[in-house]
């Protein structure tokens, strides 16, 4: 602490007069779903049907502060289910300062040309880098995602470099020696990343490098042989590039997974992405895709009620670990939000075309075709697990409200049904409508 202390009070601050802005904004987003089959039924109840209906809801009030070297921010969130007090939860979502300085060059008109942040930012902290594959908010999810860190930065002449650094406890062992954390708000024990980005000059391409090494819990509190507790590590590192040449955006993602997991099984994974947009107006649009997310060498499937096989010593299933998941596997979300049943992982293929339209300024269509089939062979079945077409429409009613809706169909394999325990008919249905109003409330400036 006393190092962050001194650290903060080294850091250059702008000395030139700036204005002060405060701002406080409301996020009200509903959500309705209706789901038929693609999840774990009850397989003990032959009358049990996989289906369900259902609201959930979103409340935001997020208050902002700016002046000079200094910003905070503070995001207070209850997120439920219409009818359910038991699920409802407030929370402070985003609760962060932020301390910058800004280097810069002027020209005699004023104009600064060229310039350089630094900056230190602590608190919880909502993280999204390049596409958000592996550190991203997950913004569909209700409650989102955000970490308790400290975050430190530079960024000027086409850099940035970013470090971040988290530590989480369980309030119940503040009293214990030693230090043991599980089942908390945040999903790692510790977390120490580095982002790396570059802009290349005069061209449109942007290249990221990231490494992440992250402790989890392992052990049981009391322990008194090799399961005492202690971290394990692992370590998610790669590289994302993003090449937009006039109508053209090409990204590839390449991450490896190295360590130990908190079962101290060796960690040995990795993930693949390309994505190439075509864009020539601003009325239509197309894109096309691949992932491929490794898995298991050998992954036995039994039948209901079996108990599986042990697990292995060499996981090669890859965990996209803090990412926006929903954004890149399907709208209709089975895969890296659920598990596989008996905890197998065999990984993922995700082979995908579609395209956006815009008939009116406020309105886009857009429609996606998925191929889904398993990264690794199958004892008996075969990889593929379904075909997902996806619909979506939102329309903008007003500058801050928008509605939006969406519909999914999938064709499961009996593959997808022995995995993810899904309904027997292969036909899988989801549909959903949004309505999201973030008006601002309030703003002065002095």
């Amino acid at each position: 602490m006393r190092c962050l202390l001194a650290l903060l009070m080294l850091l250059p601050l702008n000395s030139r007069a700036q204005d002060t802005l405060f701002t406080a904004d409301i996020q009200l987003m509903s959500r309705g779903e209706i789901r038929n089959g693609g999840m774990t039924a009850d397989i003990d109840d032959p009358t049990s049907e996989d289906r369900s209906a259902f609201i959930l809801d979103r409340e935001r009030l997020i208050l902002d502060y700016k002046r000079d070297w200094l910003e905070s921010k503070a995001t207070i969130q209850h997120v439920g289910t219409w009818g359910h007090e038991g699920t409802a939860s407030t929370s402070v979502y985003e609760a962060w300062a932020k301390l910058s300085h800004t280097f810069g060059t002027k020209r005699p008109d004023n104009q600064t040309t060229k310039q350089s942040i630094v900056f230190a930012q602590i608190g919880r902290i909502a993280l999204r880098y390049d596409d958000e594959r592996i550190i991203g908010s997950d913004d569909w999810v209700m409650a989102s995602m955000t970490h308790d860190a400290l975050r430190l930065g530079y960024e000027g002449h086409g850099h940035k470099v970013h470090t971040i650094h988290a530590y989480n406890q369980n309030m119940r062992a503040l009293n214990e020696p030693g230090s043991y954390y599980t089942n908390g708000s945040r999903p790692y024990k510790t977390m120490h990343t580095v982002w790396y980005h570059y802009d290349v000059p005069k061209v449109p391409l942007g290249v990221s490098l990231l490494f992440m090494n992250i402790g989890m819990q392992a052990g049981v509190p009391g322990g008194i042989n090799s399961n005492d507790p202690h971290t394990e590590w692992q370590q998610v590192y790669g590289g994302y590039l993003k090449f937009n040449p006039r109508h053209f955006t090409l990204e590839a993602s390449y991450n490896r997974q190295a360590g130990h997991d908190e079962y101290l099984a060796k960690l040995e994974a990795w993930q693949l992405s390309t994505k190439v947009e075509w864009k020539p107006s601003d009325i239509w649009s197309a894109k096309a895709g691949y992932d491929c997310l490794s898995g298991d060498d050998y992954v036995a499937v039994v039948g209901k009620g079996g108990l599986g096989m042990p697990r292995h010593e060499v996981n090669k299933g890859f965990n996209p670990v803090y990412g926006s998941h929903h954004k890149f596997y399907g709208a209709m979300d089975f895969f890296y939000l659920s598990t596989y049943v008996n905890g197998f992982t065999p990984g993922l293929q995700n082979a995908y075309i579609g395209g956006t339209y815009n008939p009116l300024r406020d309105l886009t269509l857009a429609a996606t075709y998925h191929y889904l089939a398993t990264g690794t062979d199958l004892d008996g079945l075969n990889k593929t697990l379904g075909h997902e077409v996806e619909l979506e429409a939102s329309y903008t009613l007003a500058k801050d409200i928008k509605v939006s809706a969406g519909y999914s169909y999938m064709t499961g394999t009996e593959t997808m049904e022995r995995l993810k325990r899904a309904s027997g008919d292969g036909s899988l249905r989801w549909a959903w409508l949004s309505l999201n109003i973030t008006p601002r409330i309030f703003s002065a400036k002095w």
